[in-house]
């Protein structure tokens, strides 16, 4: 993570404040290390969607952690995405850019199934890869009705959050929700920021043994490891650590699932047609003692990937985005394989969302995820013009 005093500057209320920043940075700042040819991530989040970062700070980050490349994957909106684009030529680093969103599979043979969501059946999570820099404007105008459906599936799930708080705990959303987030400025809203402001909500009876005894009231069990994070008043973390709990906690019990807010697959794969960008099923994969930690023990898509590839042929998808460290080397064989049989292009980034996560991928130091590097390389040729991917 970068310093305080720098990521603060970096994430100022005002796009032109953070880019001037980065600028003075640029010239008078820390000496950042050379870039490692071996380092992309083509996944990384900002404050457009949630995360630590703002579009200018999540640059500035991946250059400083010796990436040699990065794209920003927003959630419902690509309104951060010529921030991103700047503050990369500001500071030496090659963007793309895309976003993130909600599929529903209705009307095809995954409809009653759980393919990549823990939330929610039948409704997938995809994403559209190096859209042409023409086309931002077109794929934020054609998300802007479906945030503000989104919204209203989040004020929804706040009643019931409320409904689970005492009344001294009680949410706003206009209040207490929308200012943790870029909403004004074409951003999104997420479960994330609905937790975030609990959060603070409950961080501002004070940290350590008040969150303790707190907790259990609101029918939050703590494992000793929870518990020990929670009593370090002192960690820079302390927010997102409590967000972490607390999200586990209660999306299961509040979760609305997400329905008008998402194109079907037919639609979603027109669209992307439409746009120019690389449409990719992100791959999750069972989990079962998660290789990162972060997960609970959960099936998806793997009794199934072989349909899963022959529908996503289907529906025109040709393209694949998974993350290498989530996954064990059983799976990455098996999907792998089935990218090459199926002539599936392969693209990877570890999505960054707090700030304990390194935006260093190592798993991209092992030579058999060249193609992976490789791909990154093309992304940002694809959207800038320069040379067409094609599927």
């Amino acid at each position: 993570m970068i310093e305080a005093s720098i990521l603060a500057k970096l994430n100022a209320p005002e796009k032109a404040q953070r880019l001037c920043a980065l600028k003075e940075l640029a010239r008078n700042g820390p000496a950042l290390p050379a870039p490692d040819a071996r380092y992309i991530n083509n996944h990384i989040h900002s404050t457009f969607s949630f995360s630590p970062y703002s579009p200018t700070a999540a640059a500035y980050s991946a250059r400083a952690a010796g990436l040699c490349t990065a794209g920003i994957m927003d959630h419902d909106s690509m309104g951060g995405a010529q921030e991103f684009i700047e503050a990369g030529d500001i500071i030496g680093i090659p963007t793309t850019v895309g976003i993130e969103f909600r599929v529903s599979m209705a009307g095809t043979p995954l409809e009653k199934r759980r393919t990549n969501n823990p939330d929610q059946i039948g409704c997938s999570y995809m994403t559209l890869h190096a859209v042409p820099h023409n086309c931002i404007e077109l794929v934020q105008r054609v998300f802007t009705p479906l945030r503000e459906k989104r919204n209203e599936r989040n004020r929804a799930m706040l009643l019931r959050v409320n409904a689970l708080l005492e009344s001294s705990l009680a949410l706003d959303f206009e209040r207490d929700v929308l200012p943790l987030s870029e909403y004004a400025n074409g951003g999104s809203v997420t479960e994330r920021h609905l937790m975030f402001a609990l959060a603070k909500k409950l961080i501002g009876g004070g940290r350590g043994q008040a969150v303790l005894e707190l907790l259990p009231t609101l029918g939050v069990g703590l494992s000793k490891k929870q518990e020990g994070l929670l009593l370090d008043t002192e960690s820079p973390y302390y927010e997102f650590d409590l967000l972490g709990i607390l999200k586990s906690a209660f999306i299961p019990r509040v979760y609305i699932p997400a329905e008008e807010e998402c194109m079907t697959l037919r639609e979603a794969a027109a669209f992307a047609k439409e746009t120019g960008g690389v449409f990719c099923y992100a791959y999750l994969g069972d989990v079962g003692e998660s290789v990162t930690g972060d997960k609970a023990a959960q099936k998806f898509e793997d009794e199934y990937l072989d349909e899963l590839f022959e529908v996503l042929r289907a529906y025109d998808v040709r393209a694949i985005t998974y993350m290498p460290p989530r996954n064990t080397e059983k799976q990455l064989a098996r999907l792998r394989a089935l990218c090459e049989k199926h002539h599936f292009y392969q693209i990877s980034g570890e999505d960054i969302n707090s700030p304990r996560q390194d935006f260093v991928c190592k798993a991209m130091e092992d030579p058999k995820f060249g193609n992976l590097i490789d791909a990154a390389w093309a992304l940002i040729d694809h959207e800038r013009g320069i040379k067409e991917i094609i599927l």
